[in-house]
């Protein structure tokens, strides 16, 4: 509750009984006042659910000094931020720099002068509500940029499943073809992060977004006709030339909703180089430009690993689904050649987790 909706709450804290109910009898009038005899008490009204606004703190007290009291407030979060006054009959340089290190903000002398003592507590008063308030106000504007945030983040999210999910309506027969490669792709950065070749950049925030940008792996399938895309059979020669225009198509169209913004978008780095090189391969045979070994984009090896097992154990138009095992073998042919092989060798680690998430996200047909 802000200090302005009530009368602020005094803690007045002194070993002797007449200073308790000088200090009472002068603040009391303004200000709900309580009171404590020492240190241990002053503590645990001090650290309660209903805090003082200021404290008025002696710093001559038996069992525990005021400077103690004070160090143990401010260690607390619950009453770090209450101001703190001594009164002290102390009046060297070295005291009173003391109590300013130890977060006092001000000290009075002893005996006090009634008009000096309720001129500090309103201006200290009146400095804690505009420091309360500032701090109100930041913790608003972080919540609502967080707030924003989140929503920006769904926004990308939603857009990239919805633009994934336009490509994966052109063939119902991949299913859950985009989720199960979405997680093979974050199970093998996960387990390849502390590798020395990719330590610097599988970070935690790099595997976030290589695993909301695979599943526009294939968006560029959108633009390959149907007699292609959809055919029961082998592709000739021509029919596969343009099949692998999917990896530019969909680059392209990244590209272009980035021109339409008119910047660069991050996240949608790691989609570009997905979809555009996904098809190369490690000894260069692959396309659209033929790269070869770490020219490839990292996100594209590890897609390549991802892609090619779940085509291998899918059923499509042209063929039928292969068994885990065989997938593994034709895989294993692929290593050094085909695919990156220290990622190639972390796939057959990790060949039971994948095995699961084939299973976990199975076609309604289809087993894994």
């Amino acid at each position: 509750m802000s200090i302005t909706a009530r009368k602020p709450v005094i803690l007045v804290v002194d070993d002797t009984p007449e200073k308790l109910t000088l200090m009472s009898d002068l603040l009391s009038e303004q200000y709900t006042v309580k009171v404590a005899p020492n240190g241990a008490r002053a503590l645990k009204i001090a650290q309660s659910d209903k805090a003082p606004d200021l404290i008025l703190l002696d710093v001559m007290m038996p069992d525990m000094d005021g400077y103690e009291v004070c160090r143990r407030l401010k260690a607390d979060p619950v009453s770090a931020e209450i101001p703190v006054i001594f009164l002290t009959a102390k009046t060297e340089r070295e005291d009173e720099q003391m109590g300013f290190d130890l977060g006092a903000v001000d000290y009075i002398t002893k005996p006090v002068s009634p008009p000096i003592v309720l001129a500090r507590v309103q201006t200290h008063l009146t400095l804690k509500a505009s420091a309360d308030f500032l701090r109100d106000q930041n913790a608003y504007l972080e919540q609502e940029v967080q707030r924003r945030t989140d929503e920006v983040q769904a926004l990308q999210d939603v857009t990239i499943l919805i633009m994934a999910s336009l490509a994966e309506t052109r063939d119902n027969e991949t299913g859950n073809h985009i989720l199960r490669t979405q997680h093979y792709v974050k199970l093998l950065a996960e387990y390849l992060a502390p590798h020395p070749r990719f330590a610097a950049t599988l970070t935690p925030r790099y595997i976030t977004q290589l695993f909301k940008s695979a599943p526009l792996h294939d968006i560029g399938k959108v633009g390959i006709p149907d007699r292609i895309l959809l055919k029961p059979g082998k592709l000739d020669k021509d029919e596969f030339e343009i099949m692998k225009t999917h990896t530019t198509l969909g680059r392209n169209a990244i590209v272009h909703a980035e021109q339409g913004l008119g910047v660069s978008v991050p996240f949608l780095q790691t989609a570009k180089e997905i979809c555009y090189s996904h098809q190369e391969k490690w000894d260069g045979s692959g396309y659209p430009e033929g790269l070869q070994g770490d020219a490839i984009p990292l996100s594209a090896r590890l897609m390549a690993v991802a892609d090619v097992y779940d085509a291998l154990i899918s059923r499509r138009a042209y063929k039928e689904p292969k068994t885990h095992e065989e997938a593994l073998a034709i895989m294993r042919e692929g290593r050094g050649s085909h695919f990156d092989a220290d990622i190639l060798d972390a796939f057959i680690t990790l060949q039971d987790e994948f095995r699961a998430i084939a299973a976990r996200y199975a076609d309604e047909e289809q087993g894994a």
